[in-house]
């Protein structure tokens, strides 16, 4: 969030939960920006700004320290995205910065064991993007990464609910539906919810009530898109790992997989064990964390 007074240049107001209650109720001399979109930085200077703020939040506000940092990335994310990651981190003040692919970190957070040599297979369903991937001996045997997730779950209920009722909603309510009637299984519980937003044809303010069937029928593209990615990922598993996905399942991890009956679904569709980890939500920078603690891990599983 910056805000640009006169004479004074921009500055962050807040960052993080606290930026995101602001998001679409903003005066003109206030910004919601998102810097990371898709999962790659589309703001670089304020991405770096975002960085330095979190630096200085884990150390106490220390404008001396130097940490060493290690950041998250999609698989798809390409080399001149890594550099571009990394020049942030060190723009911002740190002293080392290690990449580490987001479902490997997930897996580390889920509490499984990466170094082993076994097969792991982890989803994670991220706010832009959905990555599986299948992991063995510390590395990426296999993976997948597609650009849909959260946030274009979002961007189809706005669209259905724009198309079927001429009606506009933010992505908060947007997200807000989906985290109440939201469902990926067609037996799910039909519930029902009231929907606020702007009428497109008057004009004015306007209430409607939509079911879970309906948002059900929104969602269909972004699920068919996970499960498909999925699928592919499993085709490419060598028949050995493919062995050890069948006795361990697959593990689900990220906000998206909290979408519910996603579980049923893909476990409808692959016939396999469907797990999900105890805090999807945070199992990523759980990860983050526990490779931070561990010197040995992190130089095994980050990118060189």
């Amino acid at each position: 969030m910056t805000r640009d007074p006169s004479g004074r240049g921009e500055r962050v107001l807040a960052v993080g939960h606290e930026a995101k209650e602001m998001l679409g109720r903003t005066p003109g001399d206030i910004r919601a920006i998102r810097p990371i979109k898709d999962g790659v930085i589309a703001d670089f200077e304020i991405t770096e700004a975002m960085l330095r703020y979190f630096i200085q939040r884990a150390h106490n506000r220390g404008k001396l320290v130097r940490p060493r940092i290690v950041i998250c990335v999609p698989p798809c994310i390409t080399s001149v995205e890594k550099r571009a990651v990394r020049e942030s981190a060190l723009s911002a003040g740190a002293r080392e910065v290690y990449l580490i692919e987001e479902p490997m970190a997930a897996a580390i957070g889920a509490g499984l064991d990466v170094t082993a040599p076994t097969g792991n297979m982890v989803v994670d369903i991220g706010g832009g993007t959905t990555d599986v991937a299948v992991i063995s001996l510390s590395g990426i045997v296999t993976s997948r990464s597609i650009r849909c997730g959260g946030d274009k779950m979002d961007e189809a209920i706005i669209n259905y609910v724009k198309r079927k009722y001429n009606m506009l909603v933010g992505e908060r309510s947007a997200e807000q539906i989906k985290l109440t009637i939201g469902s990926a299984a067609a037996d799910s519980k039909n519930e029902t919810m009231d929907i606020k937003g702007r009428d497109l044809v008057a004009g004015i303010p306007k209430v409607v009530s939509a079911s879970s069937d309906e948002i059900r029928e929104a969602l269909i593209e972004p699920i068919s898109a996970i499960v498909e990615t999925v699928h592919l990922t499993l085709e490419k598993t060598p028949p050995e790992l493919a062995a050890d996905i069948v006795d361990r399942g697959i593990m689900l991890v990220g906000g998206g997989s909290l979408l519910r009956d996603l579980d049923v679904v893909l476990r409808q569709e692959t016939k396999l064990p469907i797990l999900r980890s105890e805090d999807p939500f945070t199992a990523v920078v759980h990860g983050a964390g526990k490779a931070l603690d561990n010197i040995n891990l992190l130089k095994n599983v980050a990118l060189s």
